[in-house]
């Protein structure tokens, strides 16, 4: 009857999604027959209508067309420009509707993601009715229901290195692709969108990608304003701007931090505000580059890195960036990028780059060294029904995600041992002494040991360690992990599970 109802639910949930994925391109030709009635509109005063911006352009941008930094000209500026937003999260929300707001002529919006419930608590552009709506659409429809005078153009798909500057060329010379057999449907008749992208924000939590987008618009002789948030905080930069001037994200950042340094938000965590904050800098970056395309050749630039912390002390610092330097890979001197194409395989790969592995995760642990949830909660399930000793364990449950994870809900019975703790002490221990996280009595034992994370991956790392200390008792003892982790036992024994 349970699997039977389980079935169900989860048929009830994709049409769900389906539904959902229907209304938002139910949504998305609405608004743009509702634009393309509007330009109509504007259009039929084009013979009496002698300024340079539309009617309804005055009205709309009154507030900043009265700045000196703007005006007509400056306005004239943003309407012929073209941004390309890559990542339609945390940061490309706020970016992307400030921009749209703006005015800037074609806004293109890169996203293969679709919108989470948590995601809502820092994604501005997104709604709960939207959730399963793919990112890109979504935040499409909330820039049009903002400014329906702008172009937008959805790509549903990732970035990668076979689309990336397909993304930066004008839409006549784009090959038209998205995921799922996704079209992005584009008009012939439309000319705003025939200009190469005026700038790209990167707007991504992955240091591969960065390095990519980097490249790319080094290669294609466009600015990047690149930004980065986590927990409290976050760091700008306008990168190769001037073009072919200044520095770009090789230049600052050479090599890559440290794999296991290496944290997104869905690890880390991060503050609303502190994400929303670095987009809406993004947006004001963009202008200011789009406002100042022309600067001569002998003006002194000084590229600089924003740093901003919301956890106390100065909440923004400035740091002086070296310029660009005549080595670099990507935009020196004599760049091997430049003289190389993307896709013909002479590049690193950037993934492995930035320390990954380009390859599907290997198992570290042997299939009889693991367990599936379902045969775990079934041990649980039969020591239920045996009487134990006040004091005694039937076997250990080790829960090795990080504490902040830990206290937002475990399986019962688990002790936590933080994998960043295991990490620290990866030799074997001397002197035959078990480093101190080991819970007191765990390695005399005799009883199995489970170690279980959030997906399935740090705790086969620990119980291979915990193997190699000895603790298995030369084979006589299982150690082993629960394969798929809590995602798994949520989806599988507790849907109540608070997984995060």
């Amino acid at each position: 009857m349970s699997a039977s109802l389980r079935q169900r639910i989860a048929a009830a949930e994709a049409d769900l999604v389906s539904l959902r994925q229907q209304l938002a391109h139910a949504e998305a030709n609405e608004a743009v027959e509702e634009a393309q009635q509007l330009n109509e509109a504007l259009n039929t005063h084009t013979e009496t209508w002698k300024r340079p911006l539309q009617e309804a352009e005055y009205d709309r941008y009154a507030r900043q067309l009265i700045l000196p930094s703007i005006g007509v000209a400056g306005q004239l500026v943003l309407k012929n420009a073209s941004v390309v937003i890559i990542g339609a999260g945390g940061l490309g929300c706020p970016a992307a509707l400030y921009l749209a707001g703006a005015g800037v002529g074609c806004i293109t919006i890169v996203d293969g993601d679709t919108v989470e419930t948590s995601n809502l608590h820092r994604q501005i552009g997104h709604t709960a009715d939207r959730v399963g709506v793919y990112k890109a659409d979504s935040l499409v429809a909330a820039c049009r229901a903002r400014n329906p005078l702008v172009e937008y153009v959805p790509v549903r798909d990732y970035v990668t290195v076979d689309n990336i500057e397909q993304l930066l060329r004008p839409r006549s010379e784009r090959r038209e692709w998205n995921a799922g057999d996704e079209i992005v449907e584009s008009d012939e008749n439309q000319t705003d969108g025939e200009r190469k992208a005026s700038v790209v924000l990167d707007c991504t939590d992955h240091a591969a990608i960065r390095y990519l987008v980097s490249d790319a618009c080094v290669r294609m002789g466009v600015p990047l304003v690149s930004a980065a948030a986590l927990r409290t905080d976050g760091q700008l930069a306008v990168l190769n701007w001037p073009v072919g001037r200044g520095p770009c994200y090789r230049c600052v950042f050479p090599r890559p931090p440290p794999a296991a340094s290496q944290t997104s938000c869905a690890e880390g965590g991060v503050l609303g505000p502190v994400v929303g904050v670095m987009g809406i800098l993004q947006a004001l970056e963009t202008i200011r580059v789009l406002n100042n395309a022309t600067i001569r050749k002998d003006d002194e630039i000084s590229p600089t890195l924003l740093l901003f912390s919301a956890g106390g002390g100065p909440s923004f610092r400035t740091v002086r960036l070296r310029g660009r330097r005549a080595d670099c890979f990507a935009c020196g001197d004599n760049a091997p990028l430049k003289s190389r194409s993307l896709q013909d395989g002479g590049l690193p790969d950037y993934v492995q780059f930035c320390g990954g592995s380009t390859a599907t995760a290997q198992p570290v642990l042997a299939p009889e060294e693991r367990v599936s949830v379902q045969t775990y909660r079934q041990i649980r399930d039969v020591e239920k029904g045996i009487k134990v000793e006040k004091g005694t364990r039937t076997h250990w449950l080790l829960d090795v995600r990080e504490k902040e994870f830990y206290d937002m809900g475990s399986i019962d019975g688990a002790i936590n041992i933080p994998f960043s703790l295991t990490t620290a002490s990866l030799s074997s221990p001397q002197d035959n002494k078990m480093p101190a996280w080991i819970p007191e009595g765990m390695a005399a034992d005799k009883t199995p040991i489970y170690v279980v994370c959030r997906v399935g991956n740090d705790s086969q790392v620990v119980a291979k360690q915990l193997k190699s200390m000895g603790v298995d008792q030369q084979g006589t003892r299982f150690v082993g992990d629960i394969m798929g982790g809590l995602l798994a036992w949520k989806k599988e024994a507790d849907s109540t599970f608070p997984f995060v």
